[in-house]
């Protein structure tokens, strides 16, 4: 717990925009827990391949079958059947501590279970570092036609999803953190303790 009482961060925002790589490194400063949404339940994630796994043919289909509405539909409904065990997960946050991060943070169901004790934070990128960020990992000049096309309907999800976020957090007040513009992760965690701290 720090000693402003915080003994719960919260990161949020769409895929790529570096969460896990913040969480990480906040985790290791505080001296917390860290936990990522993504390890409670599994959903069609990243459609491309990476070294000693393949895309499955499931996931493959769910990104050519659906609309960028309907891929951004079905991933908003399975992390609202994460709500409680996210909230679980906060509420048990307790004397250790605990950095939270993951698209499934929703910025309305944060507000709901936040509270004291819990700092939450919102990273935002522009679309073209989104772009630049997914096809770098999905090695885009070497992948096949369709390959490059699942990336793209990746990129389009992620793209929309952010921009429903970012009207949830406009409505709510908080301002994301701009995870695109050159800061360094460094930069990005400064500002965060900054807030958590109580010393900016």
């Amino acid at each position: 717990m720090t000693d402003d009482g915080v003994r719960v961060v919260l990161i949020g925002g769409t895929s790529n925009t570096g969460k896990s790589t913040l969480g990480r490194l906040l985790a290791d400063r505080l001296g917390f827990a860290y936990r990522s949404t993504d390890t409670l339940a599994r959903h069609p994630g990243r459609p491309w391949p990476v070294p000693g796994w393949e895309v499955p043919p499931h996931v493959a289909e769910h990104y050519r079958a659906l609309t960028v509405e309907e891929l951004v539909a079905s991933v908003r409904e399975h992390y609202a059947r994460l709500g409680p065990r996210i909230e679980q997960l906060v509420a048990e946050g307790g004397d250790a501590g605990l950095v939270l991060e993951g698209s499934a943070l929703w910025p309305p169901e944060v507000a709901r279970f936040g509270g004291t004790g819990v700092s939450d934070h919102w990273l935002r990128a522009d679309e073209a570092v989104l772009r630049t960020r997914i096809r770098t990992a999905g090695r885009y000049p070497e992948a096949s036609q369709d390959g490059r096309y699942l990336m793209d309907k990746f990129l389009a999800r992620s793209v929309r999803y952010q921009e429903l976020l970012l009207a949830e957090l406009a409505a709510l007040g908080p301002e994301p953190l701009e995870a695109g513009d050159g800061r360094s992760v460094e930069e990005l965690a400064d500002a965060v303790l900054a807030t958590v701290t109580g010393a900016g």
